[in-house]
């Protein structure tokens, strides 16, 4: 039987002399598959003492780093994996202070350190901002020091003063420290705060370690207890991590090669595919290859998609392929499509979701083509919840159209295919100002190159609910040609109000706001726009409500009456 990838932790954190501990610190010890493609990982976080609010900052880049990393697709390096999940988190920290009442100041904003350690298989992989530490003990005997693998992150200004030139949360980009460290059977690893290693010798934390050998959390406790009794001023905090045992290095050297995964040559029903049996064509696109299958382990129907032949030559193409596999494992969401998760490794290019059973949007709007306008409120709203879920991480859709959304037996909306989703902190840089939508559905300043963000989606959901309530696009096919803003203010919003259907004026007022060519005169918040749907908006009953003279005639009349009256006082006492 080959030896898997086995550590002991011991772990100590204590606020110290301070009311408060703003650090935070996390172990993940997965079962199979993810330990042998994603490993065993250890994180911490500081949060910085001039603000109040960082020891959210630092417990939320523990967790959702735990979380996330395990998300990214297994065809990822480590590297490239915790890296996009470390910047997204960077953005959204970033997000929380620009929202906070600290957007002015952000040494009083959502900011912390951070070290994460990945151990896969043969190797340890460094992550590192701040000023926090990550030490190494060499199995070979001689262990009469510390070595110090990162380095602080801190400038300098005088004995008494100095600052973090690096951490999370402050910049919209975060450039982190990494390296590859070859690990070895009895290897131990150390991540500590600036409370910690400021206040104790190497010597003492080796003796330390050595006379708890049995028991890490103690030798933890304990150096964490030396420090503080040498005066440290800071939170405490501390992670030791002895590797026990390894995998063969065959093992290693394969799983470091799941990037380099191949595509099958051919696939077809009845093909069984990493315990998979294919079942029949979903479609097939320049962008992807879509198969129902049976996972012949539970019985249970799911979605492989797998990448198109023209994609896999075009440049960001599979970038945005194995995207997609993450965004929906991180969403969690009933609007959203789930990413299925197997028990077992896989040997192929490809992406497992849910079996959604029913049918997209498209093909709902042709078996409904006059659908009553409850109905239509009752799918807008559904897909705006799905779209928050992909807002509140941080991401914007771009290809919301009616064959990416699916209605279930149950009548539940879920948004589907993820291939254009641009994540922020992930796809700076590249996807924002592209036009990777649908044109008829793409929102008017994605033709201007200026990139889009979450009002973008809001107006390509206006466009669904505007075809559902009339078959037809608010802007027929000009949206596409109109790439300046002079053509874009020519635009003619064409009403969806006419005398084959019922709807009221307020939702077609709805409607040409959510649509505005201008993206700054549309709706703020996607609930807005579906509460609009239902009830008429304060806005629109000032623009319609009637002239007094109708409204309330007597009170018409006596106004004028007593105005009238006052002129003829006015012109006989100036006689």
């Amino acid at each position: 039987m080959k030896s898997q990838l086995s550590i002991t932790f011991g772990q100590a954190s204590d606020a110290g002399r301070k009311s408060i501990n703003q650090d935070a610190h996390g172990v993940e010890v997965p079962g199979y598959p993810l330990l042998q493609t994603k490993g065993i990982t250890a994180v911490l976080a500081d949060g910085i003492s001039s603000s109040q609010v960082s020891q959210e900052a630092s417990s939320l880049s523990v967790n959702n780093f735990l979380a996330d990393y395990y998300c990214t697709s297994d065809a990822w390096s480590v590297k490239n994996s915790a890296l996009k999940v470390i910047q997204s988190m960077n953005s959204w920290l970033c997000s929380q202070t620009r929202r906070s009442q600290y957007r002015f100041d952000k040494n009083k904003g959502y900011v912390c350190t951070f070290n994460a350690i990945v151990f896969r298989s043969n190797t340890a992989h460094l992550f590192h901002v701040g000023d926090s530490r990550i030490y190494h003990l060499s199995s070979n005997g001689s262990r009469n020091h510390l070595e110090q693998l990162t380095e602080d992150h801190r400038l300098i200004v005088s004995d008494e003063k100095s600052y973090l030139s690096r951490a999370l949360g402050i910049k919209d980009f975060c450039e982190v420290d990494y390296q590859e460290i070859p690990i070895e059977q009895g290897d131990i690893f150390l991540s500590c705060t600036d409370g910690i290693y400021e206040f104790i010798k190497h010597q003492q934390v080796i003796e330390l370690i050595e006379q708890h050998k049995d028991d890490l959390n103690k030798a933890a406790k304990q150096i964490l207890k030396t420090a503080y009794e040498n005066g440290s001023d800071d939170n405490l905090t501390l992670q030791i991590m002895r590797i026990e045992s390894l995998p063969e290095k065959s093992e290693a050297e394969f799983y470091h090669s799941l990037v380099d995964l191949p595509f099958p040559e051919r696939v077809k029903p009845r093909q069984e595919i990493d315990g998979y049996r294919i079942i029949r064509e979903i479609y097939i696109s320049s962008r992807s290859y879509v198969y129902l299958a049976l996972d012949l382990e539970n019985s249970q129907e799911v979605i492989l998609k797998f990448p198109s032949l023209e994609g896999r030559v075009e440049s960001g193409y599979m970038e945005r392929f194995l995207m997609e596999e993450w965004i929906a494992r991180r969403i969690d969401s009933s609007h959203v499509v789930k990413a299925y998760a197997p028990s077992r490794k896989r040997h192929y290019q490809y992406i497992a979701l849910e079996y959604i059973k029913g049918v997209n949007l498209d093909q709902w709007m042709r078996d409904n083509p006059q659908p009553d306008i409850d109905t239509v409120r009752d799918i807008t709203e559904q897909i705006a919840k799905g779209l928050l879920a992909f807002h509140r991480q941080e991401m914007i859709h771009q290809d919301l159209r009616p064959n990416n959304v699916m209605i279930d037996y149950l009548g539940t909306v879920k948004i589907i295919d993820f291939g254009s989703t641009y994540v922020r902190g992930i796809s700076e840089g590249s996807g924002r100002s592209e036009i990777l939508g649908t044109a008829a559905f793409t929102a008017p300043e994605y033709f201007l190159g200026q990139g889009g963000f979450f009002r973008s989606d809001l107006f390509s959901l206006a466009v669904i609910t505007y075809q559902m309530l009339s078959g037809s696009l608010p802007y027929g096919t000009k949206i596409a040609q109109a790439r300046t803003k002079n053509a874009q203010k020519k635009l003619h919003y064409q009403t969806v109000l006419n005398d084959d259907r019922e709807i009221p004026a307020w939702v077609d007022f709805a409607l040409k706001k959510a649509l505005a060519p201008d993206p700054h005169k549309r709706y703020a918040e996607l609930s807005e726009f579906t509460h609009d749907l239902r009830h008429p908006s304060t806005e629109f009953l000032n623009k319609t409500k009637p002239p007094m003279l109708e409204d309330n005639p007597l009170l018409f009349w006596k106004l004028t009456s007593l105005v009238l009256f006052i002129i003829v006082i006015i012109l006989i006492a100036t006689r």
